[in-house]
């Protein structure tokens, strides 16, 4: 979030809402909504990527029912030719805008004041709200503060009154550039905000309070770290089983041959191509040929050198214009369609590729019909068919050099819709075949032992049942067809029926003022199940009347790179931990508790969760990752507690791990200060998120497990 959008409404004359925080992001649709209606205005609701990728406890209003208006005898009011134009911005300019203006600097809902102790004040819009108040909370400071979640038009009049009140030194803090601070220093206000040239675009409690520093003796000191055991680059990488893969290694392959120079890619799963080498560059959404065309219009003996790659809803929504293009001007090439038959990304919604909408409503589109109606060269490939897919490649690099455009569609579903009774693994390594020659290491399936021979980890998925890509690599078939008849101590284990328990209460006062927690892993371990169950667990204690708040690295969370996950309850606002205020760190991959500044969140006396799990990059090698030993002593001084999840559970014949996280959160239910909540309370949140009886019987399987681990390392 680097490009400052408010300069560009108010230029606009649009009026934008900053939500401050979940409740208010939830409201906000109704609050916009009316002013839309009041002032016959669009209305921007401009969404803090804080808010956006993490989830709070909200109030939900009753539904309300507009009713729609009679429609007028024609739409002509709303033609743009100039001179109309004209007259709507003077209108919006002298009158709309003034008149929203004077509506917000009177309204409850989008400006508040607080009289706070301290002789000192803040002005803070948006998001930046719950960060300073994180801070606040922090370093115990209690200043007046003023409010916003107007962000334009600026309620300067509002602001010049409460600077009148304030005795001491006036801050203001916003996301983005200085769209408010230059306001209030343009109208004379004295206030502390970002320097001139200030590359602050977010804040954080960290950088409120390093900042508060300057100008007041706060007792908060967090010196960073010195550690030299350093964590591994851990790039985020294409899921476990994603059919991007075998094109991956098609590319990279065709590169080393010098057959293919560049790739031009687009924002989507498939921007992570990136670190598999087969894109080089993007821009926007769908605008990867209209870049390939571009290179090649000003070199055309590069067209078949270069591809354009794109992702199957992209290209539904704007990138079939480019090939249109491509057809009309004839520009000759390579455009690759990644279709995985949904949104992937930002959620797993149905695309027009899908097999239905989000109503259910069966699909009639068909993406190659549509495609080959641009009148240009149609090729399909089975997107698993590691083979096949860089001879289509290959050829559609030759096709190029002769003129022609290609389109080479590859078909493979994304795992978020793969059939979950296909990923079950059916292949394992044949040891006396396995030369350690390292070419199956492409995916965070596979890890290597200390010997160098390859194992598959709890994270592979079968490649949903396709023709699995590793097994494709291997050239001296290694990986084979699970033996059924001689594989032992692999057979399913009988669950037990879920034991039913006695719900339970507990106090207000038997719990502590907030709690909060740190979760690092890498994504695809499941770090987002955690904060649904913590979630569920506070929202049966007298936390519900509180603040809940979680934050998680979402896309990236289910896409192999290091991630990292709070929680937050009580009084507590953020989900952006202040360094020094987390009660527990969990570390679920080893190495991940070295990442930079993760340590620093842990308050002192706290604990430190260290599951036994390795992963190694696939951009990695095995003798690379950090040694246990030496990060224990990097880890020497704090408290900490080592426990191997996967072990645990698989002892209890969960082999493919699937329960880890309830294990480690049965270990966490047992530590200070989350032990104040009753075990009973934990059971049946986890119950409430287990869709089955198979499921519940596991989950409480190794949730019982998890709590009779808990075995305290030695401590400093």
């Amino acid at each position: 979030h680097v490009i400052d959008a408010k300069y560009f409404l108010s230029a606009a004359r649009i009026p934008v809402f900053e939500p401050r925080n979940h409740q208010e992001m939830y409201d906000m649709a109704f609050i916009a909504a009316d002013y839309s209606r009041k002032f016959k205005t669009q209305v921007c609701i401009l969404a803090s990527g804080i808010l956006a990728h993490s989830e709070g406890l909200v109030v939900t209003k009753e539904q309300r029912k507009i009713e729609p208006r009679p429609l007028p005898e024609n739409l002509k009011n709303w033609m743009l030719m100039p001179g109309i134009a004209r007259k709507n911005y003077n209108t919006a300019t002298t009158e709309r805008i003034p008149a929203v203006l004077k509506s917000a600097e009177m309204s409850n809902d989008l400006i508040s004041e607080h009289s706070g102790r301290d002789g000192w004040g803040i002005v803070v819009v948006g998001e930046s709200d719950i960060i300073v108040r994180e801070a606040l909370v922090t370093i115990g400071a209690d200043p007046s503060m003023l409010s916003m979640s107007i962000a334009n038009p600026v309620p300067l009049e509002r602001i010049k009154d409460f600077a009148s009140k304030i005795k001491g030194k006036l801050f203001v803090f916003e996301d983005g550039d200085r769209f408010l601070q230059d306001k209030m220093l343009s109208m004379g206000i004295s206030v502390i905000g970002k320097e001139e040239n200030s590359t602050v675009t977010d804040w954080t409690p960290f950088t409120v309070i390093q900042m508060l520093k300057e100008h007041f003796d706060i007792e908060y000191d967090v010196t960073p770290l010195k550690i030299d055991v350093k964590p591994l680059m851990r790039p985020p990488s294409i899921c476990p089983g994603c059919p991007y893969r075998a094109f991956g290694l098609a590319a990279e392959n065709l590169r080393k041959k010098g057959k293919l120079y560049a790739g031009f890619g687009e924002i989507g799963c498939s921007t992570l191509l990136f670190f598999n080498n087969a894109i080089d560059t993007i821009l926007c959404m769908g605008g990867s040929d209209g870049m390939r065309q571009g290179f090649c219009m000003s070199r055309p003996e590069m067209a078949s050198k270069v591809i354009s790659v794109i992702g199957d809803s992209c290209e539904a929504h704007s990138g079939i214009d480019a090939t249109r293009n491509s057809v009309f001007r004839n520009v000759p090439g390579v455009k690759v369609v990644l279709d995985n038959r949904i949104t992937a990304m930002t959620g797993g919604q149905p695309a027009p590729t899908s097999i239905a909408n989000l109503a259910g409503v069966p699909n009639k589109f068909n993406l190659k019909k549509a495609i080959e109606a641009e009148e240009c060269k149609v090729t399909a490939v089975d997107a698993y068919d590691l083979k096949g897919v860089e001879t289509a490649l290959g050829q559609a690099l030759e096709d190029a050099d002769r003129g022609e455009f290609v389109n080479l569609v590859l078909e493979g579903p994304c795992q978020q819709i793969m059939d979950r009774s296909k990923m079950k693994r059916t292949i394992e390594f044949d040891r006396d075949k396995c030369k350690k020659c390292g070419r199956c290491n492409i995916c965070p399936g596979i890890k290597f032992d200390d010997d160098g021979f390859p194992h598959f980890t709890n994270l592979c998925i079968n490649c949903g049942g396709n023709t699995q890509v590793c097994m494709q690599r291997c050239p001296f078939g290694a990986i084979v067809p699970i033996d059924k008849d001689k594989k032992v101590g692999e057979q399913e284990v009988e669950l037990p029926p879920p034991e039913t328990f006695e719900k339970a209460t507990v106090r207000k006062e038997d719990l502590p003022e907030s709690l909060r927690i740190a979760i690092r892993g890498i994504g695809g371990q499941g770090n987002l199940f955690f904060g649904k169950v913590l979630s569920e667990v506070a929202l049966r204690t007298p936390y519900n009347e509180t603040h809940i708040v979680k934050g998680d690295t979402h896309g990236m969370a289910q896409l192999g790179g290091s991630v990292i996950s709070t929680f937050a309850c009580g009084k507590a606002y953020s989900p952006i931990l202040s360094p020094g205020s987390a009660d527990i760190l969990v570390v679920m991959e080893t190495s991940e508790v070295l990442r930079e500044g993760f340590l620093e969140l842990l308050k002192p006396g706290g604990i430190i969760v260290l599951n036994k799990f390795e992963a190694v990059p696939i951009t990695a090698k095995k003798e690379d990752y950090p040694k246990l030993d030496d990060i224990r002593k990097a880890l020497s001084q704090f408290n900490v507690i080592e426990f191997d999840a996967f072990e645990t559970v698989s002892n209890l014949g969960d082999k493919a791990g699937r329960t880890v996280n309830v294990a480690v959160l049965g270990l966490l239910s047992t530590i200070a200060p989350f032990d104040k909540i009753p075990e009973e309370i934990w059971m049946d949140a986890i119950m409430a998120l287990s869709p089955n009886d198979i499921i519940k019987s596991a989950n409480q399987m190794s949730f019982a497990a998890g709590r009779i681990e808990n075995i305290h390392s030695s401590s400093p």
